[in-house]
């Protein structure tokens, strides 16, 4: 068995022994729940907070690993999100588990143009928001509310992610999914 580099400078001992020393499991925030803080930097440097973020519109933070299937399942649905609400009402943020330099080769490849950010080590959001599992979305509310919580890929909540994203930018509501878009109902993460 071998080692990439990719997957040793993915490796993050830190967080792997704090998430089997908890005392309790790690589950996904639920809806209706306040949202955890989030202030990270992201692929340039700059530092975004989820407090300022929110006081122009809702957030999606969507949490993933670039070796995860799932993740690469669903990164460019939430693509077609961003070119058809993302802007000046509403944020979509990439939360990455990865390396710099490995996330800038899965943006890359599956055509990433929102903002990504890079979660720190031991993944101190990433555990904040309880995440067992990548990808997991989160929609903020303005008031800091989580409205949706998914867990892996499930195309009704990205349906429903796309509904609010275009209510909240007072855009025609259009469907995220083609005819030709040959997807499971759900996946796990």
């Amino acid at each position: 068995m071998s080692i990439s580099v990719t997957d040793f400078r993915n490796f993050n001992l830190f967080g792997l022994v704090r998430r089997f020393v908890r005392r309790t499991p790690l589950a996904a925030i639920p809806p209706g729940e306040t949202a955890p803080v989030i202030v990270l930097k992201d692929l340039d440097g700059k530092r975004v907070s989820l407090a300022v973020a929110l006081e122009k519109g809702p957030v999606l933070a969507a949490f993933f690993k670039v070796n995860c299937a799932t993740s690469q399942l669903t990164f460019p649905f939430l693509q077609r999100i961003y070119e058809m609400y993302g802007g000046s009402n509403f944020t979509l943020w990439g939360i990455s588990q990865n390396h710099p330099q490995d996330t800038k080769l899965f943006i890359r490849k599956f055509g990433i143009k929102f903002p990504i950010l890079i979660d720190g080590k031991g993944y101190p959001v990433s555990n904040r928001y309880g995440l067992a599992n990548s990808p997991t979305l989160f929609l903020i509310l303005p008031g800091g509310l989580i409205h949706t919580s998914c867990v892996g890929f499930s195309k009704a909540d990205l349906e429903a992610i796309s509904a609010e994203a275009a209510r909240s930018t007072a855009k025609q509501a259009l469907p995220l999914f083609k005819p030709e878009d040959a997807v499971p109902l759900w996946k796990p993460g």
